[in-house]
């Protein structure tokens, strides 16, 4: 199972979602899918975008869980 660390990273930035939202330009519905886990995909895009704002690696964002 793949687990999405959004709320972790988030809360070590010290960022809100809507302030992620707004510096990805990514609906904040779209990003509450992310954080809660319920999406089926993630773009290389949207990962990569992720990871400029939150200054981190992708590993610190997805975790791969048995």
């Amino acid at each position: 199972m793949i687990v999405v660390n959004l709320d972790i990273m988030l809360a070590r930035r010290k960022m809100s979602l809507t302030e992620l939202s707004q510096k990805i330009d990514l609906t904040l519905a779209n990003l509450s899918v992310l954080k809660t886990g319920k999406a089926k995909a993630v773009r290389f895009s949207t990962l990569e975008a992720l990871c400029k704002a939150l200054d981190c690696q992708p590993g610190d964002i997805l975790e791969y869980r048995e």
